[in-house]
């Protein structure tokens, strides 16, 4: 059989040793004879397990002492709602940074909530998308939160410069690219992410939020979406995704045992140079962004064919690349090589890439 590698956006593939214990644990979970998805989330083994998820957590991305970790259901879309729903205050309006589809979508939905003011700072030189501003220090203390989206699934545009928002509230979506590289956590106020792209599987939603943020909720919002009544709950006002919990806890040991954010963003930049050395160097296919923006974690390319690029995707498809089509809204071509993609589907890839660019001249 042929080997798989898995380039889907999300849900995106878990590393198989993660895969492995969970497969190995799931009719005997801790020796209580039962799987971890059908104990209780307030005994003491799940306490225990998010306990030790949160600790392994925080020391994977150095989260200070005075930020809360809640473990949420709803997906980044939810947070789209909760994040004016808790933060909106004596301001009464936030700033978004559109740089694509997923900060647009958001910004879309905040308007249901709160007033926002919305600054595009995508732009196209020569054929190329790029970030045109970084620094909005003169502004965003006129706002209750800065929003943005560090990595554009989508396009493949990635912010890797911290927006500077002097002493504002800096909120960030991390959904695709949480987890892949060394952060300064204390320059957020706010940072979310979805599991199902670097975390673990789709069900469950990472919220890391400074303390003084928490607790200025407004009335009308719901207890499962109130980050105070979250955080005093231990994230288990219901019932939570016990499972997603569990793995993401898997998923957080592994990433130690690699050699934490250091080791995993050298291997991840290594995996990014591969393919964009390879589309540099050619004619046939196509990247849009501009070098300083180009994703680690979404490599889009297109040949400028609708009829090769399928082909493209169904050839690839039958030699073991799955999910390389792009998202509906661009087209083309997408390789999204998050943590667990090894540097062997990616060499992989890149030498398909070049029997179909021989075969297709």
């Amino acid at each position: 059989m042929t080997q798989i590698f898995n380039f889907s956006a999300g849900p995106a593939m878990i590393a198989p040793a993660v895969l492995a214990q969970a497969q190995a644990e799931l009719l005997n979970w801790q020796n209580q004879g039962t799987s971890v998805m059908e104990v209780s989330h307030r005994g003491k083994y799940f306490v225990e397990l998010a306990a030790q998820a949160d600790k392994d957590l925080r020391n994977l991305y150095h989260i200070p002492d005075n930020y809360k970790i809640l473990f949420l259901q709803g997906g980044a879309r939810g947070q789209f709602a909760a994040i004016p729903m808790n933060l909106i205050g004596s301001k009464g309006k936030a700033l978004y940074l559109n740089s694509g589809h997923w900060s647009a979508t958001a910004a879309k939905e905040a308007r249901n909530f709160c007033q926002i003011d919305e600054i595009n700072i995508l732009q196209e030189k020569e054929g190329k998308l790029s970030i045109a501003r970084t620094d909005f220090s003169d502004i965003a203390e006129q706002y209750d939160y800065v929003h943005y989206c560090s990595n554009e699934t989508i396009s493949g545009v990635e912010i890797f410069e911290v927006p500077n928002v002097g002493n504002g509230v800096l909120v960030a979506d991390m959904s695709s690219d949480i987890l892949s590289r060394k952060i300064d956590i204390s320059k957020f106020g706010l940072i979310y992410a979805g599991a199902q792209k670097n975390l673990g599987p789709a069900g469950i939603t990472i919220v890391i939020v400074r303390e003084d943020l928490i607790g200025h909720a407004r009335k009308e919002t719901p207890s499962i979406w109130n980050y105070e009544v979250q955080a005093k709950a231990d994230s288990m006002i219901n019932t939570p995704p016990t499972f997603a919990w569990y793995l993401c806890s898997l998923v957080f040991k592994d990433l130690l045992a690699q050699g934490g954010l250091e080791a995993v963003s050298q291997r991840n930049a290594h995996k990014a140079k591969l393919l964009y050395d390879y589309l540099a160097q050619t004619n046939f296919y196509h990247n849009q962004v501009a070098p300083q923006n180009r994703s680690l974690m979404n490599v889009t390319f297109s040949t400028g064919d609708d009829g090769l690029n399928a082909k493209f995707v169904a050839e690839a498809t039958a030699a073991g690349l799955q999910a390389l089509k792009g998202h509906k809204v661009l087209g083309g071509m997408r390789a999204s090589i998050y943590n667990a993609m090894p540097p062997e589907g990616v060499e992989k890839l890149v030498e398909f890439m070049r029997l179909f660019e021989r075969e297709n001249s």
